[in-house]
C-alpha cells in the first residue's frame, strides 16, 4: 500500500498533465472554445428561468441568483460523475502500454470539473452583483464546501471508473440516475416545496447539501448545514481511503477487461 502511494504522488506531472487535457479537450472542436465555460450556464439558466417563471409562474427572490448557484454546482456534480464512468476506459491506449497508478484517471477527471467549476464562479458572481446581493462573512466557508463537494465526487469517481470498465452498461444508467437525481434536488427550486410527505428526499440526498450551502453562505448570510456535510466529508474520505487500496490490490483485473 506504501508503495502504492508513494507511485501516486511520483505522477503528480501525470496528474496534471490529464487535468490539463482534459480542460483542453472538452471544447476543442467548438468555435467558442473557453467562453463555453461562462456561456453554458446562462444558457441553463435562462431555459430553467422560463420554465419557473414564464410556464409554470413560479417567481421568487433573485430568481436568477437562485437558479444560477443551483445550475453551476449541479453542473459540477453531474460532469464529473458523468465522466468518471469512463475516466479508465477512455484511457485504455496509455493503461496497457505503460503502468500507472489506475487511481490517478478518476482523480484527475474530478479535478477537471473542480476547475470548470471555478469558472462557474464568475458567472454566480455577476449575478449576486446584479441582484445586489453581498454575502456575509458566511463566504469565507465557501472553500471548505468545495473541499467536501471534491472529496464527495472523488470518491463516486473511484468507483464508478473502476466498475464501469467491468460493466459498460453503467455509462447507460448513469443518463437516467443522474436526470432523477436532479429532479430529486432543489436545483431549480426550494428543498421545502416538496411538502413534509417527501422532506426525507433533501434529507438523504447529499446534493442537497452542497446546494442549500452554497446559497446560504453567498445569498442568505446564513451558515451551511455542517452536520450534514461533516457526515458526507467524513463518508467521502473513508471510501476514498478503501477505494486507493481496493485499487491497490485489484487494478491488474483492469487490464483484462480493458
Amino acid at each position: 500500500m506504501k508503495k502504492y502511494l508513494y507511485e501516486l504522488n511520483k505522477r503528480k506531472d501525470l496528474l496534471m498533465h490529464l487535468v490539463i487535457s482534459g480542460i483542453k479537450a472538452e471544447y476543442r472542436n467548438t468555435v467558442l472554445g473557453y467562453f463555453w465555460w461562462i456561456l453554458d450556464p446562462l444558457l441553463m439558466g435562462a431555459v430553467y428561468y422560463f420554465l419557473r417563471v414564464v410556464v409554470l409562474g413560479m417567481e421568487g427572490e433573485a430568481i436568477g441568483a437562485f437558479l444560477i448557484i443551483g445550475l453551476v454546482a449541479w453542473k459540477w456534480i453531474t460532469s464529473a460523475v458523468s465522466s468518471s464512468a469512463k475516466s479508465i476506459t477512455s484511457r485504455s491506449g496509455i493503461i496497457t502500454q505503460v503502468y500507472l497508478p489506475k487511481a490517478l484517471f478518476p482523480f484527475g477527471t474530478t479535478m477537471t470539473q473542480a476547475i470548470n467549476f471555478s469558472f462557474g464562479l464568475v458567472v454566480i458572481a455577476f449575478f449576486l452583483a446584479f441582484y445586489r446581493l453581498v454575502p456575509g462573512i458566511e463566504v469565507l466557508w465557501l472553500p471548505v464546501i468545495m473541499v467536501i463537494q471534491f472529496m464527495f465526487l472523488a470518491a463516486i469517481s473511484l468507483v464508478l471508473g473502476y466498475y464501469a470498465t467491468f460493466v459498460r452498461d453503467i455509462e447507460n444508467v448513469l443518463t437516467h440516475v443522474m436526470r432523477f437525481w436532479f429532479y430529486g434536488s432543489p436545483v431549480i427550486w426550494e428543498a421545502g416545496r416538496l411538502g413534509e410527505d417527501y422532506q426525507y428526499i433533501i434529507d438523504i440526498n447529499p446534493a442537497s447539501a452542497f446546494l442549500m450551502g452554497y446559497r446560504n453562505i453567498l445569498m442568505y448570510q446564513k451558515p451551511p448545514e455542517w452536520e450534514k456535510l461533516f457526515i458526507i466529508g467524513t463518508a467521502s474520505l473513508i471510501i476514498i481511503v478503501y477505494m486507493v487500496h481496493f485499487y491497490y490490490k485489484n487494478e491488474h483485473k483492469l487490464i483484462k477487461a480493458l
